[in-house]
């Protein structure tokens, strides 16, 4: 980017943008533009305010990765350290278009980001989705990550259950319903969670992708953190290991496609030498170049599941073969990505479920730029990618945010966002109320203890808080304490 020139005005003054969305996206956003060149130089000063819907930020991270993942959630830490600085203040517990509205904000902002991702299954359009013990992924995800806008109730009575998806969702459903309770309880899963997990009926967990071993979405990281989970054994099928000339260059050209068809060869391997052994109580099975062509049921209810085989086709891709299987199953859960949702009154592509732009500028209807309005994340691009693929998203848009100083729009309104806020009776939490909500889910749980379980004890760390009027009584205890 060539050197920018700073607009007069924003000499005596910071730049003021709002961040809609307090997910890694979000917060990378806030970080990148705080680390721009302006920015460090002195040559333009900052401030952001970062709005969450949910009472705590965090996002994804918090509702949308699986409590067993402790190297993931790590992320929190870095993110945290972005959060604690004086040039930006968070506001939890803010919808946008439900407390705040878009002119609300753009009379106090002179830019605007939408961070606010994707939280809703993609559909599956085959017969019998809609049938009762038919799930989405990410709603189960919500539940077993104690989401308060989740239900708190699950219905886990199936013994053999289809999970359809190939990439890191679906794994991470098909663990939690494989992997036995006790476990988890090294996580912050909270007690209601635990209860159900534990009186689950589970003892198979199908696991359906349509291409091969060599194309799978999921990572290394995510195909070993299988076979940590105790009395559970993982079942591979020989027929389902096919190779084309794609597969090969895959494997050649990426090591990550590299390691995990070797990690899952070896496990086939492994498989075939233990077969005289005696089997876990619980089966994760792993079946590839299969589609589901018809989820089938009787009086409303899964019963079963209807697939195609298929064959590689050279290039990476598959076809069906004409041979079809049926695998009985009570409940089946569809993970095949993720789908965004409008925000607020912009312009909304509901045909990807994205908020229709070029590089980060949100466009109108008519497809020019709104001035001062960016996007940035899944909503901007889709779900697709991992976490740290938004840093270089975010840089993007940041760099279009900057390009446009000179265009934008000054605020009009001087009042502050708290002050409106408070107007309208929203109960908002902040920054120190999110760090007052941290320390008591820890105090939870050193509360609990060390636990006995059937492997052994385990110290529990955290317990998370899952009502949002609970949140917010001890994330808003600070601030009223000093109101009085």
């Amino acid at each position: 980017m060539s050197e920018l020139i700073v607009p007069e005005h924003l000499s005596a003054r910071a730049l003021r943008v709002a961040i809609v969305g307090a997910g890694p996206a979000g917060i990378y956003a806030a970080d990148l533009l705080n680390k721009s060149q302006p920015v460090s130089s002195g040559a333009l000063s900052l401030k952001v305010d970062l709005f969450d819907e949910l009472p705590t930020p965090f996002g994804l991270i918090r509702y949308g990765v699986s409590p067993d993942h402790p190297r993931i959630k790590g992320i929190i830490t870095a993110l945290h350290k972005v959060l604690d600085n004086d040039w930006i203040d968070f506001y939890g517990n803010v919808g946008l278009g439900r407390d705040i509205t878009l002119e609300d904000l753009r009379a106090r902002y002179d830019a605007i980001i939408i961070a606010t991702g994707a939280q809703k299954d993609a559909d599956l359009n085959i017969p019998g989705i809609d049938l009762d013990g038919s799930f989405g992924g990410a709603d189960f995800v919500s539940w077993y990550d104690a989401h308060p806008d989740a239900d708190k109730d699950w219905d886990l009575s199936a013994r053999e259950v289809a999970v359809i998806g190939n990439g890191n969702v679906a794994l991470d459903v098909a663990r939690i319903l494989s992997k036995h309770a006790d476990q988890l309880l090294e996580t912050e899963i909270p007690a209601h969670i635990y209860a159900q997990l534990n009186d689950s009926a589970v003892t198979d967990v199908h696991v359906f992708g349509r291409r091969g071993p060599a194309q799978v979405k999921f990572t290394p990281l995510e195909l070993r953190e299988l076979s940590h989970s105790k009395d559970v054994d993982i079942v591979l099928y020989p027929e389902d290991f096919e190779f084309d000339k794609a597969s090969d260059e895959a494997m050649k050209t990426n090591n990550q496609t590299k390691t995990m068809v070797s990690t899952l060869t070896n496990w086939l391997i492994e498989q075939e030498e233990r077969e005289e052994a005696p089997s876990a109580s619980r089966r994760l099975h792993l079946h590839f170049l299969q589609s589901p062509i018809e989820v089938l049921g009787e009086d409303g209810k899964v019963t079963g599941l209807k697939v195609e085989r298929n064959e590689l086709d050279g290039n990476g891709g598959a076809r069906g073969t004409g041979e079809f299987i049926e695998y009985p199953i009570q409940a089946l859960y569809r993970a095949v990505g993720y789908f965004g949702s409008a925000v607020g009154e912009i312009e909304y592509d509901g045909a990807k479920g994205v908020l229709p732009n070029v590089e980060g500028r949100v466009l109108d209807a008519t497809g020019t730029h709104v001035p001062g309005l960016y996007a940035t994340g899944w909503i901007k691009r889709g779900p697709v990618g991992l976490i740290g693929h938004t840093k270089g998203d975010a840089l993007e848009t940041i760099n279009h945010l900057l390009e446009d100083l000179g265009s934008l729009a000054q605020p009009s309104i001087e009042q502050s966002i708290a002050d409106l806020l408070d107007e309208r009776g929203v109960q908002f939490s902040d920054w120190d109320g999110w760090k007052s909500l941290d320390a008591h889910e820890k105090e939870l749980g050193a509360a609990e203890g060390t636990v006995a379980t059937r492997f052994g004890d385990i110290t529990r760390d955290r317990i998370k808080v899952v009502d949002r009027e609970d949140m917010l009584e001890f994330s808003r205890a600070k601030k009223l304490a000093e109101s009085l």
